[in-house]
């Protein structure tokens, strides 16, 4: 039996998803065993060990400072060298986690990770392959790219072209799509039954918002918007685990019929049975929502890393990008009035660009690396590298004019 170890944090929903969607893939598929590791929350220190409950905090109070950071180290060597300053203050954890779970291979699903993975890996004799799957997916941070992994797989052309300006060669890499869960795939159910099951209206168009498991952004001021234009079609509205938010919907006096929930574990149906999805710009939604044939009302995205996803759903005329709540209530207005024949070709549209089968592809790959064998390391100085390193970055600077 071949161990495979996935390398992620619970920092966004992105990565365990992807790391589960293709450890369900390989199981099916394989006689393997797999696991998953939050590397910051069991290998590493302060502060790193609290990123997990940091970056929800980070990324919702503080946008333009995160969006800075983004930019700051939207570069090669930036990524790299900020990398090995992290390898530094983690390096004793992760050799740690090394020794603690031997595997055939080893799967990056999260940027930050990767590289200084990689570093503790590198220190000894021998490694397993490593492999990176990109779990953003157009605008990709730098630090996603290593050109010492055995292979990469990106989800988009652009992801693809970020990592050739980051040194690697095209044969380093795969354009695969972003792994979704099997269970997600195969559950999706036609609309009318899904419907029937959720005891729907089953002549009227339906608006489904959704604002994660926590029910974050303004998804009570977005449904309010779309109340009060009174138009033909029914809500759905996921109140996640935000209870005070289910209670302030729960109490709202709605004109259409208005669907209320908390917590969901049964997304495959609730898309399948809507004809619109008004989201923020996460990378899994809007593939899910691709799968499903649902096209997008974007109302928030994170800076830097999921800038390009507005723009991958907008350009292929999957979606809209709206900021504001009278915006998003004009456009699903502006999309209703054109009837049944323009939301069908919104749906077309973000079905032409899913890629169901990227999880099995990156399951087969996967499983293809944890057959090579361990590979000996070159030995090379850490802290040789290091001065390279501090080197690029004074050239970068002085190319800069700092």
């Amino acid at each position: 039996m071949k161990r495979i170890l996935f390398l992620m944090s619970d920092t966004g929903g992105g990565h365990r998803a992807a790391a589960e969607a293709i450890r369900a893939a390989l199981l099916t598929r394989y006689d393997a065993d797999v696991e998953l590791v939050d590397v910051f929350r069991k290998y590493s220190p302060v502060p790193w060990k609290y990123m997990p409950e940091l970056y929800p905090w980070l990324v919702n109070h503080s946008k333009s400072s995160w969006g800075m950071g983004y930019k700051l180290l939207d570069t090669h060597r930036s990524a790299k060298t900020a990398a090995r300053g992290m390898y530094l203050t983690m390096e004793s954890h992760l050799k740690q986690m090394i020794r603690e779970n031997p595997a055939d291979a080893i799967v990056s699903v999260h940027s930050v990770i990767t590289r200084p993975s990689m570093h503790a890996m590198l220190s000894q004799q021998k490694r397993p392959p490593f492999v990176v799957v990109v779990t953003d997916l157009v605008t990709t941070p730098m630090f996603w790219y290593d050109r010492r992994a055995e292979h990469t797989f990106v989800p988009t052309q652009t992801a693809f072209d970020r990592g050739i300006k980051a040194g690697l060669q095209s044969h380093q890499m795969s354009i695969t799509g972003l792994p979704v869960h099997p269970n997600f795939i195969k559950s999706i159910p036609e609309k009318q039954e899904a419907r029937q099951a959720l005891g729907w209206d089953s002549t009227l168009p339906t608006i489904l918002i959704v604002g994660g498991g926590e029910g974050m952004g303004p998804i009570f001021k977005n449904a309010q918007a779309i109340n009060a234009l009174r138009l033909p079609c029914q809500l759905a509205v996921i109140a996640g685990r935000n209870r005070q938010l289910k209670q302030q919907l729960e109490e709202t006096t709605w004109n259409q019929p208005t669907h209320i929930y908390g917590f969901v574990k049964d997304m495959p149906r609730l898309m399948g049975a809507a004809d619109v999805l008004i989201t923020k710009a996460g990378p899994s939604t809007i593939c899910e929502a691709c799968i499903a044939g649902l096209p997008m009302i974007l109302y928030d995205a994170i800076p830097g890393q999921e800038d390009g996803n507005v723009t991958f759903v907008v350009e292929n005329g999957a979606g809209a990008f709206c900021p504001s709540p009278y915006e998003v209530a004009d456009t699903v207005a502006d999309w209703l009035h054109g009837g049944q024949r323009r939301l069908n070709q919104l749906s077309r549209n973000a079905r032409r660009i899913a890629r169901p089968d990227a999880v099995w592809d990156i399951a087969d790959q996967v499983w293809r690396f944890a057959q090579l064998g361990q590979i000996q390391n070159p030995r090379r100085s850490f802290l040789k590298e290091l001065q390279e390193d501090m080197a690029d970055l004074a050239k970068q600077l002085t190319s800069n004019g700092t």
